[in-house]
């Protein structure tokens, strides 16, 4: 209230009277905004409980509601449902956990599967290769792999590089460097180019003959190479002859050659000149 001064107590009740009015009036103003205030509150309240009612409803975690005054059961709804919440969420938590065990799980169920398809792959193919028509026919190609690759290092030693040999669903076939690198049969090879090649298979099959034999095998240490050396001409003869010569020298092996050639027949060291008329054939040794 305003303070009153002087001695004048009419002009004094105006004064209080006049401040009292307006008091009242802006009081009545406030009053009516703060009730409009209070409603908009309530409204408000009310919409976010029915929207916390229909979000727990959506997920099946409704809580019970009671029966006593709007405000006090806003209270009690917003407290049951912040356990109700807090529960679920623990729920939803465990469930994550093993749902994380059964996606491990499944992994490793996927890397087993893979591992046993593997291995039944391979149990397979060995009981193809097992079998009594299949098994033979793998170890005579694996020897055929060996047997081809040795050959053809000394068919290009023997032929200048100008062939090697490699080998089609068991048909030997020859590769011509000349030729661009150009397959075809051995049958088209001429007579002298056909004796290297068969030359360079007999020392393969010579060299790999007591890896390919089962253990205990005799070992293969003499050569006897019968004829085939007319075909040839005096330059492939030097390399045939070179050949034989490199190849005796080891000393692992000895190498015996049948022959009517005599230049070929004059490098031999030992040799049995072998001669026959109408009666008896007669075996004379010359060299050292």
């Amino acid at each position: 209230a305003p303070a009153v001064a002087g001695d004048d107590l009419v002009a004094a009740w105006e004064t209080l009277a006049g401040w009292a009015a307006t008091a009242a009036r802006e009081r009545d103003a406030r009053l009516v905004a703060e009730r409009d205030a209070v409603t908009a509150a309530r409204a408000r309240r009310d919409q976010l409980t029915a929207d916390l009612l229909d979000d727990l409803g959506r997920h099946e975690l409704a809580p019970p509601r009671g029966t006593g005054s709007a405000a006090d059961e806003t209270d009690r709804l917003v407290q049951r449902a912040v356990s109700v919440v807090a529960t679920e969420h623990a729920k939803a938590q465990a469930a994550r956990d093993r749902l994380a065990e059964r996606v491990a799980e499944a992994a490793r169920l996927r890397a087993d599967r893979a591992a046993a398809e593997e291995n039944q792959q391979v149990a397979r193919m060995l009981g193809q290769l097992l079998r009594s028509d299949q098994f033979p026919r793998w170890l005579v190609a694996s020897a055929l792999d060996v047997l081809v690759a040795d050959a053809s290092e000394s068919l290009a030693e023997l032929s200048g590089g100008q062939f090697e040999l490699t080998h089609d669903h068991g048909e030997f076939v020859v590769v011509d460097h000349a030729d661009a690198d150009a397959h075809r049969p051995v049958k088209t090879l001429s007579g002298g180019e056909t004796f290297q090649a068969s030359l360079a298979l007999a020392l393969a099959l010579s060299a790999q003959m007591s890896s390919l034999a089962a253990d205990g095998a005799a070992r293969l240490d003499s050569i006897f190479l019968d004829e085939g050396f007319g075909t040839l001409d005096e330059a492939n003869l030097e390399i045939v002859a070179s050949t034989l010569e490199n190849l005796a020298g080891r000393g692992d092996r000895m190498v015996g050659v049948i022959t009517h050639v005599a230049a070929l027949a004059e490098r031999v060291p030992v040799r049995f000149q072998v001669s026959r008329d109408q009666r008896s054939a007669t075996v004379v040794r010359e060299g050292p």
